[in-house]
């Protein structure tokens, strides 16, 4: 019984830190939630910016749209389980690596890398090279072989090293350092200077060696095996940051516990888990996944019933610019035709005569197949609705305007064609883009007017008083 007390008191505590703050189609939303989107969607640097009373109609259309495309079983389609999947495994995967995966996978890095290393260990070596690569003449590799005999001699009669490499050394990298090279291990450099190099002990000097590269001279500067992991700790945490590893030891965790199910999970119901059970302790785990879930849910729905909808509607289209045509009207005429340019005056008529009898949006495939139809361009054209200002071909001519013509190279010829429209578009093709987002914008209020008439929804104005504002957190942090 105390047990059972202690539960029915802590759910009550529960209610009361975070009571439902509304009820969508029989669902309901607490306050965290309602306060994670709102602080989320209103942070500083958003301009417009809403209050609380002014957001709760935008949330509760968000929330009737979703409940839309679930009774429509959009979450039952394949690619909106695969997307969902992989948007809400990038926020998951990275959590569930620890410090000890991390760790075990620098000390996997070291193990492996003391391994390549191998019983010889690293080396450091400086060489002076005298370059005579495999395309040289045999007359280049024995100038080359010359003067590296040279070298070697005013080394043998003590020359510094480093100052000579500095002086003659035909590999530029390394000779800015006195011919310094890093610590390499066996298998990083050709096989004539690696063998020359490691029959060396610290300070000694090869003879000339023979390589693909040329002649060179090496002086052994260190030898050593590899420090111990935890020298190298640091550096290999960073390695691993740098290389954005995380996500490849996230991959390995999860491929493991799979195994280890021994074929009770799948990968996908292996994440599913992992992300209920972060999402119990992490509230804004936990609607940042909702997020995402809604909101592909909500893109797919509106898109069919609204964007995609919309655009594809050329009869609704008209009809809504038919009822609207004023609201398009122009405060100065446009121009809606072409500019042309043509390299003699018959072609400006042949121009004329090829559009003349066809619709607007025909005019570009009929040019480009009459006059450019093969790899020589004849003519140059630009098609739209101009305003004065847009075009100076088009000002000069149909506008009359005192303005400055550029002529085109080769196309000294310039003309114009089209009609002039004085109070408006003729046709909702002429404002098009303006059309679609204003039938948009109607179909969307239709919409949401219809499914606020056929889902219940209901908001508690006392929990709505004591939202917060300014915190996108949801944990209180």
């Amino acid at each position: 019984m105390m047990f059972c007390a202690a539960l029915l008191t802590s759910a009550a505590a529960s209610a009361q830190s975070d009571p439902v703050i509304m009820t969508v189609n029989g669902e309901p939303v607490l306050k965290s939630e309602f306060e994670y989107s709102y602080n989320k969607n209103n942070s500083e640097g958003v301009i417009d910016k809403k209050t609380v009373k002014e957001y709760v109609d935008l949330f509760v259309n968000y929330k009737l749209k979703v409940a839309a495309a679930l009774d429509a079983k959009y979450d039952t389609l394949q690619s909106f389980k695969d997307e969902f999947a992989m948007y809400r495994d990038q926020q998951v995967k990275p959590m569930l690596v620890t410090n000890e995966d991390v760790e075990a996978e620098a000390r996997k890095i070291y193990d492996q890398t003391v391994e390549q290393i191998g019983p010889d260990g690293l080396i450091q070596t400086a060489h002076i090279l005298i370059r005579a690569n495999q395309q040289a003449t045999q007359a280049e590799w024995d100038a080359a072989k010359v003067r590296i005999d040279s070298v070697y001699k005013a080394l043998k009669a003590g020359a510094d090293f480093a100052e000579l490499a500095t002086k003659v050394s035909q590999d530029p990298g390394s000779a800015r350092q006195g011919g310094l090279l890093p610590f390499l291990q066996r298998g990083q450099l050709v096989k004539e200077y690696e063998d020359a190099a490691f029959a060396l002990k610290p300070g000694e000097m090869s003879g000339v060696v023979q390589s693909p590269y040329g002649y060179h001279i090496i002086l052994m500067k260190e030898r050593k095996m590899l420090e111990p992991f935890e020298f190298h700790h640091d550096a290999i945490l960073r390695f691993i940051e740098q290389q954005n590893m995380r996500e490849q030891i996230a991959d390995q965790k999860v491929k493991k516990l799979v195994e280890q199910s021994n074929g009770s999970l799948t990968e996908s119901r292996l994440m599913e888990q992992k992300a209920d059970e972060l999402s119990s302790n992490d509230l804004e785990l936990k609607y940042l996944i909702r997020e995402y879930h809604d909101g592909l849910l909500l893109y797919e729905i509106s898109n069919r019933l609204v964007w995609d909808k919309a655009s594809k509607d050329e009869a609704g289209l008209a009809n809504f610019f038919k009822k609207n045509k004023k609201k398009y009207a122009w405060d100065e005429p446009r121009f809606k035709g072409m500019a042309y340019h043509v390299k003699e005056q018959g072609q400006v008529k042949a121009v004329a005569n090829c559009v003349k009898k066809l619709s607007f949006d025909k005019w570009a495939e009929a040019l480009r197949t009459t006059f450019n139809g093969d790899s020589i361009i004849r003519i140059r054209v630009e098609k739209g609705i101009f305003k004065k200002g847009d075009n100076a071909v088009i000002d000069s001519i149909i506008f009359k305007k005192d303005t400055t013509v550029n002529h085109l190279r080769d196309y000294p010829i310039d003309a114009a064609y089209g009609k002039l429209l004085k109070k408006g578009p003729e046709d909702y093709t002429d404002v098009r883009a303006l059309v679609v987002a204003d039938y948009q914008e109607q179909l969307e209020k239709e919409w949401v007017a219809d499914l606020r008439r056929k889902y219940t929804w209901e908001v508690d104005e006392e929990v709505l008083k004591t939202v917060s504002e300014g915190s996108s957190n949801p944990n209180g942090k």
